[in-house]
């Protein structure tokens, strides 16, 4: 395999980097952004002919400071912070991770779900304080089973999610554009509903949904009001899908339980009032974020990026932008 560098700008833990260095054919080269200055990860991407990204942005901007660069590969499934139209214009490939992280991410979800039910940080907080009044909290505590719990999004980590919720005894919607075959239905023991009867009828209503014009804001202020009332909403996709002033909103007059937050409309989310209320549990866009799923991922970027080199085709499910090829 001939020589190449890979570009490195997300702020990797050591241990990540490592596994990345462990992965990699030994004569490519890394190049890691040294900081996280816009300088510092142009300077990292100069010499690359390869990016790996994991939740970094990619503006026209930064693809431009990388003039020898033909190939990204997403370290994950969602490709909304690339600019899509610059990698075309330049002939850039661009492939993502169908469902590499769907297990780390529906846990992280049930996670959520239960922290939400019980307001954990509060009886953490309160705990930790001195506060002992197991009978105050079982007065506003929740359970998942027999709850109606709704997932909107039933690609591979709403379907993992769905069957990590087969051992709470729940009650299973969920929609999606594209219905599941009665099949995989029975399987996973849901039922389909379309997303006004999903939102109206579930205790918890769970996202899983990729961000684009057509699901920005798909939760609005008036689909929040057609909540159930009390009920409970989980955000482990993209925070642009949720307008966050009408949650916060619904959070404090009562008419929503309680949120779990892994992802904001604006990362950090600093100055967010839904970060000073005691009903909502929040995590910094983490929930694909394990140690023990990220040397899969990163083997599976190494074979696209020679699946790329050698000229052979990508998955079609990987495949987000085809590279323009030299003519020989």
């Amino acid at each position: 395999m001939a020589a190449l560098t890979i570009g490195i700008i997300d702020p990797f833990h050591p241990k990540s980097i490592d596994t990345i260095a462990a992965a990699v054919p030994a004569e490519w080269r890394l190049s890691i952004a040294k900081g996280q200055s816009i300088d510092e990860k142009a300077q990292a991407l100069r010499d690359a002919d390869v990016a790996f990204v994991m939740a970094a942005p990619m503006p026209a901007s930064l693809i431009d400071a990388a003039p020898r660069l033909r190939f990204i590969q997403k370290l994950g499934a969602g490709i909304d912070r690339i600019d899509l139209d610059h990698c075309a214009a330049r002939g850039i490939g661009l492939a993502r991770l169908q469902a590499g992280n769907s297990i780390p991410v529906a846990e992280h979800t049930l996670l959520l779900m239960l922290a939400a039910c019980r307001r954990l940080p509060l009886l953490d907080r309160q705990t930790r304080a001195g506060g002992w009044d197991k009978e105050a909290a079982r007065g506003v505590s929740r359970q998942i089973n027999g709850k109606t719990v709704g997932i909107v999004g039933f690609g591979a980590i709403g379907q993992a999610v769905a069957r990590l919720l087969t051992g709470f005894d729940a009650n299973v919607l969920y929609f999606d554009p594209r219905r599941a075959g009665p099949e995989l239905e029975r399987e996973l023991r849901v039922t389909y509903a379309p997303l006004d009867e999903l939102t109206a009828e579930s205790d918890i209503v769970s996202l899983h949904l990729p961000l684009m014009k057509e699901t920005a804001k798909i939760f609005d202020a008036a689909r929040i009001a057609r909540m159930k009332p009390g009920s409970i909403l989980i955000n482990c996709a993209r925070g642009g899908l949720i307008d966050e002033s009408a949650l916060h909103d619904a959070l404090v007059s009562g008419h929503i339980y309680s949120a779990g937050i892994d992802a904001f409309e604006q990362e950090p989310p600093v100055g967010s009032p839904l970060l000073l209320l005691d009903q909502t549990v929040v995590t910094p866009h983490t929930a694909g974020g394990t140690i023990d799923n990220f040397k899969p991922v990163v083997e599976r970027a190494v074979r696209n990026t020679q699946l790329f080199l050698s000229g052979e085709d990508i998955p079609a499910q990987d495949l987000v932008l085809a590279p323009r090829r030299s003519a020989a």
